[in-house]
């Protein structure tokens, strides 16, 4: 079983992780792990905070000698721009706040975003205390967090990867076979270059016009084995977990599993994988489409796990909307705070690291062992009676 918690504000001291439930003997580094921290500080319409912080994941428990050793792994983001913010986000009790720049009490209301639910379901007389934690900024977190998931998994030769459907109105054409380095270097995570050029296009008008774009990240992991998840119970089907996880993200508005909305208007004929006939025993079961997204009846089916989501624009604009005043319920223009463009191109890393924990936590709960040999053997005996029954039993 594998649980993870991260903590922290976005302008405060740093954000802290622990992850639990990795077995030992996984080869684990820092420099691992900020790989993927660093691919989510990039993208298209990114905004200032993206200057001031170098995310470094630092390793405090867990791992020695560069294995992790089966105990609880904690970490911990440092928020540069904390020294930036120490009154107005101190820990300790401040008598007499100033209200004067970063230290004033947030009253304008932001619609999209945590402010008003926040400071109702809490009691608070300052956004603030709401839109700190529910900010993007904990995503950092969540990446810390997949990026061991994804170490683990690709111990076992599971790889995920994402890139980028549709910013606003634009589009990618999707190959058959995507080119994943053109995808990491594409300012906006696709492969279509066309249609790169004209989502940055379409950030930069959003931009001049102080307005924010979303779009839609598609994220893809290959070589899962058959089986993970269940059908027994709702809350173990592996789509529903998955589909909770890429809902829990910031602005994040739609899931599918597989193109999932697109093809709903074909009949059944038209959209069922149909299974071929067993040629290769190493690789039993294949399809030759994957209108499923790999994932049937709850459970993985042996192809490419494919999942989409839906980015809403985010709710802190430029050119603020008109809102009301926490205080008055009087109108006043929302609240402003620096913020990005568009978020789609990093959403795709963030979606990595959610699936990645979900995936991990499958197949630990499928062939988990205290320590990577033995987990590596549950996997081998199990692979051994996934063919056709007269012949593999």
């Amino acid at each position: 079983m594998i649980r993870w918690f991260t903590a922290g504000e976005s302008h405060g001291p740093g954000l802290l992780i622990i992850v639990e439930g990795i077995p030992a003997g996984l080869p684990l580094s820092e420099e691992y792990i900020d790989v993927h921290l660093g691919r989510r500080q990039k993208g298209y319409g990114r905004g200032g905070r993206m200057l001031i912080e170098q995310d470094h994941a630092r390793i405090g428990s867990g791992v020695r000698h560069g294995h992790t050793l089966g105990s609880p792994i904690g970490m911990n983001i440092e928020n540069k721009d904390w020294a930036n913010w120490t009154e107005a986000m101190a820990i300790e009790y401040v008598e007499n706040p100033s209200q004067e720049g970063r230290n004033r009490r947030v009253t304008r209301i932001r619609a999209g975003h945590a402010d008003l639910p926040g400071t109702m379901k809490y009691g608070f007389d300052d956004v603030r205390n709401s839109l700190e934690r529910a900010s993007a900024r904990e995503t950092a977190a969540r990446v810390a967090a997949g990026a061991i998931a994804m170490r683990l998994l690709e111990e076992f030769g599971i790889v995920l990867r994402s890139h980028v459907v549709a910013i606003g109105p634009i589009s990618a054409q999707i190959p058959d076979t995507i080119d994943w380095d053109a995808v990491e270097e594409s300012p906006v995570r696709c492969s279509d270059p066309e249609a790169s050029e004209q989502m940055m296009a379409e950030i930069d008008a959003t931009r001049e016009a102080g307005d924010t774009i979303g779009g839609i990240v598609e994220v893809i992991a290959e070589n899962i084995p058959i089986g993970l998840g269940s059908h027994v119970h709702w809350d173990r089907k592996i789509d529903g977990q998955i589909a909770q996880a890429l809902m829990s993200i910031n602005a994040v508005k739609a899931v599918s599993i597989g193109p999932g909305w697109e093809i709903m208007d074909r009949r059944g004929s038209q959209f069922q994988d149909v299974i071929e006939p067993v040629t290769d025993p190493d690789n039993p079961w294949q399809r030759k489409t994957n209108r499923a997204g790999g994932v049937e009846g709850g459970m993985t089916a042996g192809m490419p796990l494919v999942a989409r989501f839906a980015i809403k624009p985010i709710a802190t604009l430029h050119n603020p909307l008109p809102s009301v005043d926490l205080d008055t319920g009087e109108p006043v223009q929302a609240h402003f705070e620096r913020s990005d463009v568009c978020q789609v191109p990093p959403a795709g890393v963030i979606g990595e690291a959610m699936v990645a924990l979900v995936l991990a936590g499958a197949f630990m709960e499928k062939f988990g062992g205290d320590s990577i040999p033995e987990t590596r053997r549950n996997l081998e005996g199990y692979l051994k009676t996934v063919g056709p029954r007269r012949v593999y039993q």
